[in-house]
């Protein structure tokens, strides 16, 4: 991969503005919460991950990131987190899929309501704090309010010019550079420059080939904002570019290959790789006096992402990639672990594909170019009122968003046979052979929250709208994107269909304060996911509740919330990663599900009196999510009977931190626990993850006001454990890598 970092260019013009980001007055719809502060008085659970917490191990990875907030769970698939899967109380995990994903308050998935599936997710290295919503305090974001949301805040204009450069480099050629510059000037303009640069060469080797499993990801921002002094009135331009090439594929390991070696990749992936573009381009506008603040925020979105990756084999040996019969790989890789015939091969026979010991029949290899476009766009309104009504301290909240989004697929198979271990192309294959279909989504969303303070007491009663109109229309093979629109649709018309939504969704929490210290919290709310357009499958819905204590003293903090998440319908959606034999842009119902769960943080300086901190920081979640019926065999859940877990969401984890803290040295140690969990609702022998024990450490050293030095040993223990079996196989965490990096602000 291309490695020019052009370190004299950014050295010389960019910087980190993270230093004035307290001073900065976001706009009204860039936070949801806003501060920790502001989190520990929200009748719900909200968690505030600023850029002190950030800073303490400055990962790129948002898996490692989402680990610290209670009640977040992740199934790791790459091991960097280029596409995470993260799941909230317990909803899929599958491509973060099912929760409300934003970037400064805007909807950031590709396509949120017609293709939520987060293929385009944005760089954790770049961003200055992340919030994260759950329960009725999640009600102002939607579509997907079972869980909750993850909003991802960028970094700032800042008040006074000045930043810093931050260069990190560590072993497996991983290089990162993080450089911003921005000021605001007297006559109220602001501007923030930005770029975030990070490659790697990856910690897998491919059978037989030169090729690196790592990545080349650049990012560049632009902020412009214009906020003169004594005008109530502030608009800001957001202009931000991402691109990405990674090496990475959908095929992993047996599990006896992954006790051997489990950072190897087979020589059927030396060809996976995936490039993806995003544009994004956002005008916000803001009015504000003494009670009233009114917001207009217009987004366009735009993402094109091109995987190409092998898919699975033909016994058949059909060299004509149209009428190629695939077997995905996960089903290749369960008879080797299971030592079963497939296809008329003996276990030991499909090893030998597997490990490239054995040819292959002209054209049985499939490799798919999984060619999408994307667009999301949408105007969203926001007024805001505080004040008293008689003795009551008001406010008000109401919220409108148009948004449309599509993605247009134009795929194409082509087969391969192996020979000698090397991969050779039989048949190209047609542009569309393997998907030529648009998908459109066009919703209203309304929600109305009032926040009520009386006396010790505080109430949230809201309300949410959601209004979406889905569509899917195929096309023939011969069908082209190029084409002229009207012309595709008016002689390579195959199929249509249409689903409709129109859904209220209720909700209250409530806020009681004991004392100075201690506070009760309770909420209900109906939780909702927006359907897809498969016919015949039913929203999915549930009941949610939680309820909870806040306690916070000079030298500790303490949160504990139950939940429980009561679904009428589980919906499962199929996908190329859900790595099942099912059609593609199917769904299926799950019936009823319960899931319950406890979370637990705690805070507290354990040297108050030594002339230097020990911060101890806990964070524990349990979560048991079970099927309440049976559910005949599904291509999707399995074999499902009552009792059976959901898939992914692991029963107990827990992550903590302990730091020391002298100036001017900052060294941290964080451990994560994470017990295994079913990848399958069956969870027989070979659909279970392992118990996951990760170690972390992070050191700092300031050397002068605008010179830090950095360093970091991620998976101190070298564990190898198989954290994932999705799609195609078993996949490892990130092994050992130890970086250091520095710091330089002025």
């Amino acid at each position: 991969m291309n490695r020019t970092l052009a370190l004299s260019a950014l050295a010389a013009g960019l910087a980190v503005a993270n230093d004035n980001a307290d001073e900065v007055p976001y706009l009204e719809e860039v936070t949801i919460v806003g501060t920790r502060a502001e989190a520990e008085g929200t009748p719900g659970a909200a968690h505030i991950l600023d850029s002190q917490t950030l800073a303490r191990f400055a990962y790129t990875d948002v898996q490692r990131i989402a680990r610290q907030v209670p009640g977040v769970s992740i199934q790791v698939e790459d091991g960097f987190g280029l596409r995470p899967n993260l799941s909230i109380r317990g909803v899929a995990t599958e491509r973060s899929g099912r929760i409300t994903l934003l970037e400064d308050g805007v909807l950031i998935a590709p396509a949120p309501y017609s293709a939520p599936s987060a293929y385009y997710f944005p760089t954790a290295g770049r961003m200055a704090a992340f919030e994260v919503l759950k329960g009725p305090a999640a009600i102002s974001q939607g579509p997907y309010t079972i869980g909750g949301a993850f909003n991802m805040i960028s970094t700032p204009i800042p008040v006074e010019p000045g930043g810093s450069l931050f260069a990190e480099t560590g072993q497996y050629g991983t290089n990162r550079l993080h450089g911003t510059y921005g000021a605001s000037g007297e006559h109220g303009i602001g501007y923030l420059l930005e770029t975030h640069q990070w490659f790697s060469d990856g910690f897998q080797s491919i059978d037989r080939s030169d090729s690196d499993t790592g990545l080349d990801v650049r990012d560049y921002t632009v902020k412009l904002a214009l906020a003169p002094s004594q005008s109530a009135h502030r608009v800001e331009l957001k202009i931000q570019l991402a691109e990405q090439t990674s090496n990475q594929s959908y095929l992993g390991l047996t599990d006896v290959d992954f006790r051997d070696d489990p950072r190897r990749r087979y020589s059927l992936s030396a060809l996976d790789s995936i490039r993806t573009d995003h544009e994004q381009v956002i005008v916000r506008h803001e009015f504000a006096d003494d009670a009233w603040r009114l917001t207009t925020t217009v987004y366009d979105n735009r993402h094109a992402r091109n995987w190409f990756k092998t898919e699975g084999i033909d016994f058949d040996g059909s060299a004509n990639a149209e009428a190629f019969s695939r077997t995905s790989w996960s089903s290749v890789v369960s008879a080797v672990n299971r030592r079963t015939p497939l296809g008329g091969l003996s276990a030991a026979a499909l090893a030998a594909i597997l490990h490239g010991t054995a040819d292959t029949a002209q054209g049985s290899i499939q490799l798919r170019a999984n060619d999408r476009q994307y667009e999301s766009r949408g105007i969203q309104l926001g007024v805001s009122w505080s004040g008293l009504v008689g003795d009551v301290v008001h406010a008000l909240r109401i919220g409108v968003r148009y948004h449309e989004d599509e993605e247009d697929r134009l795929q194409r198979n082509s087969s391969y046979r192996q020979e000698n271990g090397m991969l050779r192309l039989d048949d190209l294959g047609r542009l569309g052979n393997a998907g030529n279909r648009i998908q459109e989504a066009e919703a209203v969303a309304v929600f109305v929250q009032d926040r009520i303070d009386i006396g010790d007491w505080t109430l949230t009663p809201g309300l949410r709208y959601e209004a979406i109109d889905q569509r899917r229309t195929r096309y023939e093979i011969r069908s082209g994107r190029t084409e002229n629109p009207a012309s595709r649709a008016a002689g390579n018309l195959r199929s249509t269909r249409a689903n409709r939504t129109r859904i209220v969704l209720p909700g209250v929490g409530v806020l009681y304060r004991l004392n100075d210290r201690a506070t009760f919290l309770a909420g209900v709310h109906k939780g909702f996911t927006a359907p897809s357009n498969a016919p015949d499958v039913r929203p999915e819905e549930a009941e949610n509740y939680e309820l909870g204590v806040r306690f916070r003293a000079p030298l500790v903090q303490f949160e504990a919330v139950a939940f429980l998440s009561d679904y009428d319908n589980l919906l499962g959606e199929c996908t190329s990663s859900s790595g099942v034999d099912c059609e593609v842009g199917d769904a299926f119902n799950g019936d009823a599900v319960t899931v319950r769960g406890l979370e637990l943080s705690t805070a507290v300086d354990l040297a108050p009196t030594a002339g230097f901190g020990v911060p101890f920081e806990i964070v524990y979640t349990y979560i048991d999510g079970r099927f309440d019926t049976d559910i005949a065999d599904t291509d999707f859940f399995g074999d499902v009977g009552a009792g059976d877990p959901v898939p992914y969401i692991p029963k107990h984890q827990v992550y903590s931190t302990l730091g020391i803290h002298k100036e001017p040295f900052a060294g941290h140690l964080s451990i994560s626990r994470v017990e295994g969990a079913c990848v399958r609702a069956s969870c027989g022998e070979f659909e279970r993850t392992d118990d996951s024990f990760t170690v972390d450490l992070a050191a700092s050293y300031q050397l002068t006001d605008s010179v830090g030095l950095f360093a970091r040993v991620e998976n101190v223990a070298d564990a190898d454990d198989i954290v994932g079996r999705h799609p195609y196989g078993a996949r490892p965490n990130k092994v050992r890598t130890f970086s250091v990096g520095v710091d330089l602000a002025w």
